[in-house]
């Protein structure tokens, strides 16, 4: 299978310093990024090493994991968020599952062997809304097949045969548990690995717990009633 890498990018300067050098470029077929419109020097140092970037004609995240698959010319694509955070080894452990043929692929922080940023706290408040999410998520829409713990993991990849025939929405939040939701309704097959989390080395996350967090049961009630 011809595996894509897509960057997503905004203002990342920082992680994207530490993690392009230690990518394995040989071992994909096409790596670029998507990018925000970055205004801190992230573009240009893409550039300056070679990876073509694109800039996302519509805002939010629905919108620009939408444009990476259009942009795609693989068979699968993997998500990485350059953010120093997660070991970038990693995105060669896709593509064994892909070619076994799973549709959808998340890196884990929730299930054995994998390490969330929160372990080692007393209060776990994101963890635990992610595991509690989760599983509201496969009573109301799985029938079949693995559970996602991880429901709302960036670090993850598609086949673009399943992307297409999950027809995710390209605009709001909600893309990373629309995946799993449409997986499921769409009986993909899919499967996740154990990763490590750790926190960012720079910048704040542009997705902040409580507004994101009612967007995202927003979407889950717009779910319940999508037909298709």
């Amino acid at each position: 299978m011809r595996i894509t890498l897509c960057l997503m990018t905004f203002n990342e300067l920082a992680g994207c310093q530490h993690d392009i050098p230690l990518i394995e470029r040989d071992k994909f077929d096409e790596i670029y990024a998507v990018d925000a419109g970055s205004r801190d020097g992230t573009i240009q140092y893409l550039e300056g090493e070679k990876i073509p970037v694109y800039i996302q004609p519509k805002k939010d995240l629905n919108a620009a994991c939408v444009y990476a698959f259009e942009k795609c010319t693989g068979d699968a694509l993997i998500f990485f968020h350059p953010k120093g955070c997660v070991p970038v080894p990693d995105t060669l452990k896709f593509k064994k599952y892909f070619e076994e043929g799973y549709g959808l692929v998340v890196a884990s922080r929730m299930i054995k062997g994998a390490i969330n940023e929160e372990d080692a706290k007393l209060f776990k408040p994101r963890k635990w809304f992610v595991l509690g999410l989760g599983l509201l998520a496969s009573l109301l829409f799985r029938r079949e097949g693995y559970r996602i713990r991880d429901i709302l993991q960036g670090f993850r990849g598609a086949a673009v045969a399943a992307f297409k025939k999950m027809t995710p929405v390209d605009y709001g939040v909600s893309i990373d548990i629309e995946m799993v939701i449409r997986s499921y309704k769409k009986r993909i097959k899919r499967i996740e690995f154990p990763t490590t989390e750790s926190p960012r080395i720079a910048g704040k996350t542009h997705f902040k717990t409580l507004p994101t967090g009612l967007k995202i049961l927003k979407y889950l009630v717009r779910e319940c009633f999508r037909k298709d």
